[in-house]
């Protein structure tokens, strides 16, 4: 692509759990359940993968949803408070080409016995490869598969 250009914006995505902020907090930094809803969730080739949930950490995970695209996700974790919040900023590549970068805050708050998060996303989507739209769809099926792992959890609890 020869045509450079950038959108810009921000989206926000509010879901209610049926679970205490520690438990949905728990689906985040435990790896063996992020890998259920997070990583593994579309059963996706995994190239490589690592995680390193503290703050300055990375999140690093190479994937191809078909075989041939190469996927490649890269997070840095620059705050994290149990049970209330994680902040990240993460760029996204398809086939070495860089299609966004962004910061993203997900917050755990207590609603009763439930807990509300809410996701906040601000990218710079790049050279048209990818969209806002399509970016926030992502987004809102990886927070429903959450609510399967949330459940998940309060079985094995």
């Amino acid at each position: 692509m020869t045509e450079r250009s950038v959108v810009h914006a921000t989206f926000v995505i509010n879901r209610v759990y049926d679970a205490s902020p520690a438990r949905v907090f728990k689906a985040f930094s435990n790896p063996e359940a992020r890998d259920r809803w997070f990583v593994k969730s579309e059963g996706w080739p995994l190239a490589e993968y690592s995680y390193d949930f503290r703050v300055g950490g990375q999140e690093r995970g190479r994937f191809s949803p078909d075989g041939k695209m190469s996927i490649l996700n890269e997070t840095t974790y620059w705050d994290i408070v149990p049970d209330q919040r994680i902040i990240t900023a993460y760029a996204m590549d398809i086939d070495g080409n860089r299609i966004s970068v962004s910061v993203a805050t997900i917050e755990f708050k207590p609603e009763g016995k439930k807990t509300r998060l809410t996701y906040t996303e601000q990218g710079a989507f790049l050279d048209g490869y990818d969209n806002p739209a399509q970016r926030e769809q992502g987004c809102r099926e990886l927070y429903e598969r959450l609510a399967e792992e949330v459940e998940r959890q309060g079985e094995d609890a």
